[in-house]
Order: structure tokens, then sequence, then C-alpha cells
């Protein structure tokens, strides 16, 4: 029993005692009450377990359920048009199985625009080779380097559409072509650059090459920084000057890019559209497969046979990488 005393008193004057009983003991002497525990979560580590199992999925659902939706639900249309004579319009689509392919291979017209796509395809090995000499001469200690790579790389960083405007400003009659050329007394080499079908092509080939060099150079540049700079320090010693560098330690340490840009050029030479679109529309023997597609469909209304064509394109395209890989194989380099 304690005591205590009842109510405030004065300091120093003594109130009257009272009694206050105590708290019984708990069971089982004077151990203490033990805390209550937190209830789990629903389902316990069973569901914790499933919880953790299913969280990276949802986040990649979203961007797989526009994948499918937007690219495969497309081709797999694509596909079903091919085997039709639909025009685009009516609600009806007839089969005709392999009419359109049939159509597509025996008609010269069509296949015959590939021979455009062997300018571009030229001009693709033009641009690597750029890239490549750029791309290894900056990769070594070079004054205003910085510079040199933003001025490379820029082009690839602009709309196409703009460079289509700016490039036909640059090759139409009287434009800043001749003008260049007339103030260097060249007034005989002044052609109609976009409208003589002889050289129509290479003038938008080169157009292409101005363009996407960037992107080749970017991609070099990469695989060369990566390459460790023991190697260079090592061929330093030996007395091995650039260009030996270049052929040992350089080109087959970046062999595997080199073969990606080889698949990038041969897939972009075959699908122009862009540029030759822009500039000429086709026109003066500059049409490329994919613009006579997109002509068919839509001035001719058969999107079809356009829908046959596109997949035609899609398994030569497939077809030319597959042999690619199987001709130059994607082995490891060991430059050590």
């Amino acid at each position: 029993m304690s005591i205590s005393t009842a109510g405030p008193q004065p300091t120093g004057v003594p109130g009257p005692l009272t009694t206050v009983p105590e708290a019984p003991a708990a069971s089982g002497g004077g151990r203490r009450r033990s805390k209550r525990r937190a209830p789990l979560p629903a389902g316990g580590p069973a569901g914790q377990r499933l919880s953790q199992k299913l969280t990276p999925y949802l986040f990649i659902v979203v961007a797989v359920a526009l994948l499918l939706l937007l690219t495969y639900l497309p081709a797999a249309n694509m596909l079903w048009y091919s085997v039709t004579d639909w025009d685009g319009l009516d609600k009806d689509k007839n089969f005709i199985g392999l009419g359109n392919y049939i159509e597509v291979f025996t008609n010269p017209r069509i296949f015959s625009v590939f021979g455009v796509s062997l300018y571009y395809f030229a001009a693709s090995f033009m641009q690597m080779a750029i890239a490549l000499y750029f791309a290894a001469l900056l990769s070594f200690s070079t004054r205003f380097s910085n510079l040199f790579r933003g001025i490379l790389f820029f082009p690839y960083l602009i709309n196409g559409v703009a460079i289509g405007f700016v490039f036909l400003y640059l090759f139409q009659p009287g434009g800043t072509l001749d003008s260049l050329l007339s103030f260097f007394g060249l007034e005989a080499l002044q052609r109609q650059w976009l409208g003589d079908p002889t050289v129509a092509n290479f003038s938008l080939a080169g157009t292409s090459v101005w363009r996407y060099t960037g992107l080749n150079f970017v991609l070099f540049l990469g695989a060369i920084q990566s390459i460790p700079k023991e190697l260079y320090e090592a061929a330093d010693i030996d007395g091995a000057n650039r260009w030996q560098q270049f052929w040992s330690i350089i080109f087959p340490g970046i062999r595997r890019i080199i073969g990606l840009s080889f698949i990038l050029a041969i897939a972009g030479s075959l699908s122009v559209f862009e540029i030759p679109f822009i500039m000429t529309g086709g026109a003066n023997g500059t049409s490329t497969f994919v613009i006579q597609t997109l002509q068919t469909a839509f001035n001719f209304r058969q999107v079809g046979l356009a829908s046959a064509m596109a997949v035609v394109l899609l398994a030569i395209v497939l077809i030319v990488t597959w042999v690619q890989r199987k001709v130059f194989p994607d082995e490891k380099v060991d430059l050590t």
C-alpha cells in the first residue's frame, strides 16, 4: 500500500494522509505483459513473394500493350490486306490469294524501282567511310575535338523535312550551288540537279550522305572510345604509328559496330522515303520502292497491292540481314 497526499496543500503544511490501493500484480510474478504484434499483411509471406514477382511486369505492361496495338496489330492487318483486293474505302475485302504478290514480282514497273536504291546503297558506304575517318581522327588528342564532333553530329538532329527544303533551294536552278559555280567561273558544270534524270539521284544520295554521316560517326566514336587505352600505350611503346594502330587495334575492336552499320545501310537504302519524296516527289526517275508503295495505296487506291509490296520489302530486308550475318558472323574480338 502506498501513501499520497489528497489535494494541493500550501508549502510546508502537511495535509491529511490517504491510502491508494496498488494495482494487483500480474500473474506469474513480476513479468511484464508482452506487447501485441502488428498484424501480418494479407496473404502473408506468400502474398509478398507474389507481389515482388509481379511488380516488374506491371512496369512493362503499358509499353507492351502499346507495342502490340501500334506495331504488331497493324502488321497483322497488313498481311491480311495483302491477300485481298481492298481499295481502302469499301467495307468488303475480297480474298484473292497470292494475286498481289504475283503482280509485284511480274510487273516491271514495280520491281524496277529497286535500281534507285543502288544509289543510296553506294552513298551509305561513302558516309560510313567518312564517319569512320573522322571518328578515328577525333578519338585521339585533337584541338577543338568537341567542336568538330558537334558539327558532324548536328545534321542528324535536324528534321528530315527541313533538310529536304534546305537542299531543294541548294539544287534549284539559279540556286546556291549554281551561284557558287558561277562565282568560281564553272558555269559549264551547272546542271538541272533535280530535273535531269542522269544526275537527280546523285544529288539526292549526296543529301542523304550529309544527313546520316553523323549517326555512323557517333556509333564509331563510341566504339573506339570503349577500347582500353592500355592497348594504345603498348602500341606506342612498340613504335606503332597511327595507321598501324588503326588496322591492328581500332578496326578489329569496332568490327561489330561496322557490321551493324552495314545492316542499317542495307535497310536504309531499300526504304528511302523522306528526302526524295520532299525534294522531287519521285519524279524524274527518283521514285523509290516506298514512294511507289505509298502512291499505289493512296493515289491508285490499291491498298491490297501496296500491302503486298510492303510485305515483300520486309522480307527482302530480313533475308539480306540473315545472309549478312551468315557471311560475316558476329564473333567476339579479343584484342589482348
